[in-house]
Formats: structure tokens, sequence, C-alpha cells
């Protein structure tokens, strides 16, 4: 068998050689060097480039209505909703431009193909179309800097709402623990040397102020229209804290408190009702049920969007939208939790 496929392979070698030796022949019989492009093959080339540029821009609208359905669902933040139509003037422009631009590339590509009957122009400098393509995309630009800028500010601008909420976000590989301020609102004091089995997130136990703070694992509650006011910090390496939901993200420094707010203006249960929401979620729960999983509801979360070491894909925390009375009636119980496991300790 081994002798039958080197022989085969020896005669395709063979073979290929007096093919090649056969299109070397052909190449005499020609009147013209080979090299030579001929108005035929110019006008065949300027056809492709406009039969690519129709196949081109159909892939191009398929692709969107094909993956449209995979974009974030709608802002559930109030500063969100500026971000996401800043976004959509952005993709709405970009796409004008690419349509445009592409559209001049194949047909110039067609309109001016080699031909034997024609010059080129040489054409060195215009200062109108200079002018032109520095000042358009300069407005551009400008417009797209000056509002991002704008909403950036509002963003990080300290909150006004005297129902705010402050609650810190500790990372550590790989997990978070939201802290809340106890009855008195203020967070309590930290220090890292002070980190141990039994201080996770560094509590200055010589701080009382600290005493009462709340820690919680696993999901933490927000109230649904008052400012959210996030602390963040890392023990060991750049974690992000990411809410895509909320359109907000911010890196968690080890060493340093970062800060980022926002206002929700849908509850979970509301946000779970939303028509893009239900459409999603129908969609993920026939893949699972594909693969024998059982269905799942939608939640907000918390990720890490820093590539962080091993499990960083499973650092995530579930975030609920509370009620104002239902956050009330919730703070309080986890207040009372805490209470209980001081006297326990005691």
């Amino acid at each position: 068998m081994k002798l039958l496929v080197l022989l085969s392979i020896v005669l395709l070698i063979i073979a290929g050689h007096q093919l090649l030796r056969i299109i070397e022949l052909s190449r005499g019989l020609k009147k013209t060097q080979e090299w030579r492009l001929t108005d035929s093959d110019n006008n065949m080339m300027g056809k492709g480039m406009l039969i690519f540029m129709i196949f081109f821009f159909l892939f191009f609208f398929w692709q969107v209505n094909r993956f449209i359905d995979r974009a974030l669902p709608p802002s559930a933040s109030e500063h969100g909703v500026k971000i996401d139509q800043l976004w959509d003037a952005n993709i709405y422009l970009i796409t004008f431009v690419f349509l445009v631009t592409n559209f001049f590339l194949f047909l110039f590509a067609y309109k001016y193909r080699g031909n034997s009957k024609r010059t080129a122009y040489f054409f060195s400098h215009n200062n109108k179309l200079e002018m032109l393509w520095t000042i358009v995309p300069a407005v551009a630009l400008a417009f797209i800097i000056i509002f991002g800028l704008k909403y950036w500010n509002e963003i990080m601008d300290d909150s006004q709402d005297p129902n705010k909420v402050t609650i810190e976000l500790y990372a550590k590989q790989f997990d978070w623990t939201a802290r809340y301020p106890g009855k008195d609102g203020k967070l309590g004091n930290t220090d890292y040397r002070q980190i141990d089995g039994t201080n996770a997130v560094g509590l200055d136990t010589l701080d009382a102020t600290g005493n009462d703070d709340v820690l919680i694992k696993n999901e933490f509650h927000i109230p649904v229209g008052r400012d959210v006011v996030f602390k963040m910090r890392s023990r060991d390496v750049i974690h992000s804290a990411y809410m895509p939901h909320f359109r907000a993200q911010m890196n968690c420094v080890p060493g340093m408190i970062t800060e980022f707010r926002f206002k929700p203006i849908y509850t979970t249960a509301e946000y779970r009702k939303l028509p893009y929401v239900i459409q999603m979620m129908d969609g993920i729960n026939k893949q699972r049920a594909k693969l024998g999983k059982e269905p799942v509801v939608f939640d907000y979360l918390l990720l890490c969007n820093k590539i962080c070491g091993a499990s960083h894909y499973n650092m995530q925390m579930n975030i609920i939208v509370d009620s104002d009375k239902d956050y009330n009636a919730w703070i309080a119980k986890e207040e009372a939790k805490k209470s209980v496991k001081t006297v326990a300790s005691n």
C-alpha cells in the first residue's frame, strides 16, 4: 500500500510538470505578451468590481440583520440612555461613511478601469478637496468628543441626590464583596494590613464606624430611582467592575479607591418584562433546552472586565434592583442578620 501511495505521488508530480510544459508552449502561440493586460481584461475586472460591491453590501446588511439581536438590551440606568444615544449616533455616522466610501471605491475602480485609448491624468493637489476632507471629519469628531465629555462629566460629578446609596465593591481573585454602611450611613475605614481569615475586606478594627457595616456575597441589592455611588477597591490585581446593563465600568486598582455612580430606572421585575429581554431570554432558554439544561431568568450582572487570572470568567455577581420599599426591607433584614451575628460572637 505504501508503495502504491508513493507511485501515485510520483505520477502526480510528473503529470503536473507536463501540464506546466503545455501551458508554456501555449503561451508561445499567443501574439501578445502574457503580462500585458488587454482592454478585455480590464473590462472584465471592472465589471467584477461592481458585482463584488453588490455582494459585499448584501453580506453587510445580512450580518446586521443576523446579529442585531446580540446587542445589549435597553439601558437600565439614567445616564445609560444618553450613552446609547451617543453610541447610535456613532454607528449611524460610521455606517454612512462606510457605505459611501466603499460605493465610490468600487464605482471608480469600474469607471476608471484601464483603457488603451485613454491616458491617465496626474492630479497632484487641490486646496478645496484638502479643506473638505479635513474640516468635515474634524466637525464630526468634535461632535463625538464634546458630547462624550459632557456625558462623562455628568456621570463623574458628585451626586446631589439626598437619598443616595453608597456601596463599596471589593474585588479579589476571583470574587466580589459588596459592603453597605450601617445605620450611621458611613462606610468604615479600611487597612489592608488587617486582612485575614475573619476580616476579608480589611476593616479597620480601631474605627467604630465600620462595626455595623454589612458585607454581602453572591448577590447585592440596589434601589430604583436613587443614585447609587460605588466605591471600588481591589486586594490583589487590577480588576474592572463592569455592569453592562447599566452602561457602567470602572477599574478596581490595588492601593486606591475609584468611584462610579448611576441611577437605575427599571427594577429587575420590570426589566424582565421588556419585549427585547423576553425575546433574548427565550432564545437563550431554547439553546439551554437543546443542551438539556434548566431554563434561567434574567438578572443584572456585575462582571470583571479585566483578565485577572485563571478563573476570571467566573468572577461575577448578581445585582437585584428593588423598589424603594423592597430595598429598605432587604437592607433592614441584612442589618438584623449582622446584629445577630455580632451578639452571637460577643
